[in-house]
């Protein structure tokens, strides 16, 4: 059960890494006000970032280049969007495909002809081409077709679409891969570390996501226009927000929270030290309501979510049944000064892990002032020191006091070494196996760090036996194998939340946990297993619209007030009244 501590003098300790470092709450989280998607869409808010169309050369089909041009306080910017004729045998949300509905990517700068016939090459073949290193972003997408051909004949006989569709998937295309950060040739990850619109980690690589949910609505208005341009009609607004753009996600995303373990511990950090804050504030009638409303939105949101997987669907359900008791405690326990701490001790002792996380969640959402800060601290530059003169006796004490998890796993059970990770050859992906059933044990990659930690320590302390006054250099001279290991250990012993706290070999590890975890921090919504490996989700679904972005300044408040986004109500009542009052 996880520990509270009530907040002294104004203040909260943040919560104890080893709860919070369990595989199954991370997997449990949420998207939160932090996540990569709202902080973008704020600071281009906050600025007041203008999107606008350079070229829109589609035929009737949808098939062309679109460019978008954005221009921020600091610096000029384009999306080009390529769109071509896709065969159904070709398509596939595979790492591995070769052909999508869309190619795109975000450049620095302007567009000129040369380098948009460079990229109208290249873009395409994505990981086969010769990319343009002022390409800051490439991507693709493939279309939803069903919901793609319904918006289409909905549009272009002058009806909106249900939003039904959008409720069973959330968009119409949906992305298979958004590179950055130098891979392919594009620019390096450094070229963005003083750029001021994009530092902050991935809020390059969500613009173009951003980008990409513009051109949907656009190009599935042009072709509604072209297929019947009496009588076709646009997108009505609500349906505009509601529509999000997907992903689809496997395990190639799993390494990520193992190698990065000091990012990791930047944004746990960030969002541990949110829930802090909050629970340290004195509440009001106000916010009081403010957080009943929120509960309300994302209980009906979650009821509204539809998945295929069993699991997914009883931990929403459990989720949806649970949030009655958080409205019912609300209303009934007394406002007074530790009122968030007595709810967060409450969930903790009463409610699913992922009601929980929701709860604290929402605490977080209600004090925007306090929080928004934070997303300037999610980036870190990271490097992992080695300190060689350190005595041997001492890194045994970091293993065994932070890394008693580890210690605590016995790897002479089967079940302890059932799984091994390792990349497939063929597919280009990280891939489990069952260890002595499955070929591929001899390419295995090293991702599970409870293993390492254990057989480091054991060998340790061998040496310590015959070695007391060792220091941590002589160790690495006798076994050198040891060496990375050992850098990670000294390093993150320093940080409380950079290692997740489990045992990736376990016959009981479930690799979805892993996604999920990267996905809440990137703002994923629809969370929606299509097997133990792989998901789909939805992105800015709800988010303001780019001509609502460009528009003369709003409350920022209004504007970022899109988490849990509900499905549009009257617009197909509406529509039958008026098809009854023209009969």
């Amino acid at each position: 059960m996880l520990e509270y501590r009530y907040p002294i003098a104004g203040t909260v300790p943040l919560r104890n890494a080893g709860e919070v470092m369990d595989l199954e709450r991370l997997g449990s989280l949420p998207a939160s006000r932090l996540s990569f998607v709202r902080s973008l869409v704020r600071q281009m808010a906050r600025q007041r970032w203008q999107i606008s169309t350079a070229r829109f050369d589609l035929d009737e089909r949808g098939h062309g280049v679109a460019i978008y041009r954005l221009q921020t306080p600091q610096g000029r910017y384009h999306g080009v969007i390529f769109s071509q004729q896709l065969a159904d045998d070709q398509r596939s949300d595979r790492v591995i495909a070769q052909a999508w509905d869309v190619t795109f990517g975000v450049v620095e700068g302007d567009v000129d002809d040369a380098l948009l016939e460079q990229m109208a090459a290249n873009v395409p073949l994505q990981e086969a081409g010769r990319q343009h290193p002022r390409l800051l972003v490439l991507s693709r997408a493939n279309r939803s077709l069903r919901n793609f051909a319904h918006f289409v004949e909905s549009l272009s006989a002058g009806q909106q679409p249900d939003p039904a569709w959008l409720t069973r998937v959330g968009y119409l295309y949906r992305t298979t891969a958004v590179y950055g950060n130098g891979k392919f040739g594009i620019a390096d990850f450094v070229r963005l570390q003083d750029n001021p619109d994009f530092h902050r980690p991935f809020s390059a690589q969500m613009l173009a996501v951003y980008l990409l949910r513009h051109f949907s609505i656009e190009q599935v208005e042009h072709i509604a226009r072209c297929q019947a341009p009496e009588q076709a009609v646009p997108m009505a607004t609500e349906l505009r927000r509601y529509l999000g753009i997907g992903n689809s996600t496997g395990l190639g995303m799993a390494p990520f929270l193992i190698n990065h373990p000091q990012l990791i511990q930047q944004w746990v950090t960030c969002r541990e030290t949110a829930l802090a804050l909050a629970l340290g504030q004195t509440p009001d009638e106000e916010r009081r309501q403010r957080l009943i409303a929120l509960t309300h939105r994302a209980m009906r949101h979650l009821d509204q979510t539809v998945t295929e997987d069993a699991e997914q669907g009883e931990r929403n359900a459990a989720v949806v049944a649970a949030l009655p008791e958080v409205i019912a405690w609300l209303e009934e326990v007394p406002l007074e000064e530790t009122l968030w701490p007595q709810l967060a001790a409450w969930s903790a002792r009463t409610l699913p892990l992922e009601a929980q996380e929701l709860v604290n969640t929402l605490l977080i959402e209600l004090y925007p002032e306090q929080v928004d800060p934070l997303e300037d601290q999610m980036g870190i530059e990271e490097r992992l020191e080695m300190t060689p003169d350190m005595p041997l006796v001492r890194l045994k004490q970091l293993i065994e006091t932070h890394y008693d998890w580890a210690l605590a796993e016995d790897f002479e059970q089967p079940e302890a070494r059932y799984w091994f990770w390792y990349r497939s050859a063929e597919k280009e992906e990280p891939r489990l196996g069952v260890r002595g059933q499955e070929p591929g044990a001899e390419k295995e990659l090293s991702l599970a760090i409870a293993p390492r930690v254990h057989h480091t320590h054991g060998v340790l302390s061998e040496f310590l036996e015959a070695n007391p006054r060792a220091l941590v250099v002589e160790f690495l001279i006798a076994h050198p194998r040891h060496k990375d290991i050992v850098r990670r250990i000294q390093t993150m012993a320093e940080t409380p939340y950079g290692e997740i706290r489990a045992n990736l070999w376990h016959r009981d590890m479930k690799p979805m946990h892993l996604l999920r975890t990267k996905l809440a921090f990137f703002g994923a919504g629809r969370f929606d297993p299509k097997s133990d490996r792989w998901v789909r989700i939805t992105l800015f679904q709800g988010a303001p619209l780019v001509e609502e972005l460009n528009a003369e300044p709003r409350d920022l408040a209004e504007v970022d007030d899109w988490s849990f986004p509900l499905e549009p109500e009257g617009i197909m009542h509406a529509q039958r009244q008026e098809v009854g009052e023209t009969s």
